[in-house]
């Protein structure tokens, strides 16, 4: 078992590796609209300061974001109502769109070489995760589990995570949130602290993609109807924890908000990405033909394994994430507008936490699961 773990902790690190040499070469200027955008954040975070969070575009008056556009051949680079990401509001500012925890990490490096950076600190993130499941197995089984998918994850942050700078830290809050998720619950005594942390990762992954609000929907569900069962003071405190945690790691998208447009509540997207529910088969086909289709078929097939085979406070795991594909997946499944991407975060966080309950659950729990399933695919009826 040893060097069965050694060899999946050389296969992640020479997929790291490969990462690296393959991100050393990307371009900050291919032409990517949402890519000069979040560049255009982060220029505001090092030049103002937290007065970074205003992104009206008269504050371009440095002309950073028009040479921007000029470097793109983008035609109409003097007239910011063109600006793309950029909308109208009501007070007749013209603001991004975006949440604004990507610029603020993008503001964290040198001007120039801000990308790269990025997403090499978010895949060491996830490949430590990664080595931390290998080195939590306990059975040959669940080394070889642990090695696949951490190795599949950290291939993920060179694709889909590239179509976007926000989905690289989203993957990464994803891998710690899912350990933290199966830390919580499958501990004797489960800690309102460590579940309040996990709402703090959250909602901070709200302030790079504002849809990741979503990702909290199954734990609110699943405490919620915890507490309505027992009533205790214990099952109020875990609630509470949660929203004051998820409020607390989304304060600067709600900060954002109300300097930009005007309110906490008040979306600073326009007509095109505020669109109602409405299932478009033409969507749904794409998601078949796309690699977030496989994630989301092990995401759910992995739940349900847990669902059947996990003992005691892990199947917990399972019926949190179960809960948060349902919400998510009605979601964007109703959404008429298709991404690379969209889907890639709650299928991520769904697997790194069963993945994590997996291997948290005692070994005799392990063998006695394969044990179970053994009469079954011998054909013997179990007792």
């Amino acid at each position: 078992m040893k060097i069965a773990k050694f060899a999946f902790g050389l296969i992640c690190l020479a997929i790291l590796a490969s990462n690296i040499v393959t991100m050393s070469r990307w371009s900050e200027a291919r032409g990517v609209y949402d890519d000069i955008c979040y560049l255009r954040q982060a220029h505001l975070f090092q030049r103002l300061g937290i007065g970074g969070l205003n992104t009206n575009a008269a504050l371009d008056y440095d002309h950073y974001f028009e040479g921007k556009l000029k470097e793109i051949a983008f035609a109409e680079w003097q007239d910011p109502i063109r600006w793309p990401c950029h909308n109208p509001m009501p007070s007749g500012k013209i603001v991004m769109q975006y949440p604004p925890g990507t610029g603020f990490l993008l503001a964290l490096f040198p001007e120039g070489h801000q990308v790269v950076p990025l997403y090499v600190a978010a895949s060491l993130i996830v490949c430590g995760l990664a080595l931390s499941g290998i080195a939590m197995a306990r059975t040959l089984p669940s080394v070889f589990g642990a090695g696949l998918f951490g190795a599949l994850a950290i291939y993920l942050m060179i694709n889909p995570a590239k179509a976007s700078y926000s989905v690289a830290p989203t993957m990464a809050l994803c891998a710690v949130a899912g350990f933290l998720t199966a830390l919580w619950l499958t501990r004797d005594k489960r800690s309102a602290l460590l579940i309040a942390l996990i709402g703090v990762l959250l909602g901070a992954s709200v302030n790079f993609r504002l849809p990741n609000a979503l990702l909290a929907a199954g734990y609110f569900i699943y405490l919620g109807i915890a507490f309505l069962k027992v009533r205790t003071p214990s099952a109020f405190v875990q609630g509470l924890g949660l929203g004051l945690g998820v409020l607390l790691g989304m304060a600067p998208t709600l900060v954002a908000q109300a300097v930009n447009a005007g309110s906490p509540l008040a979306t600073t997207y326009g007509s095109a990405d505020v669109v109602a529910p409405a299932f478009d088969f033409a969507v749904f086909g794409h998601y078949l033909r796309d690699m977030q289709f496989v994630l989301i078929v092990l995401a759910i097939g992995s739940a349900a394994w847990l669902l059947r085979v996990g003992e005691g406070s892990v199947r917990q795991v399972a019926i949190v994430v179960a809960g948060n594909l349902i919400v998510n997946l009605v979601f964007f499944l109703s959404h008429p507008i298709f991404t690379p991407y969209y889907i890639v975060p709650i299928a991520m966080l769904s697997l790194w936490s069963v993945s994590f309950a997996w291997l948290m659950q005692p070994a005799q729990a392990q063998q006695a699961a394969a044990l179970r399933r053994e009469p079954a695919s011998l054909g013997v009826p179990s007792r």
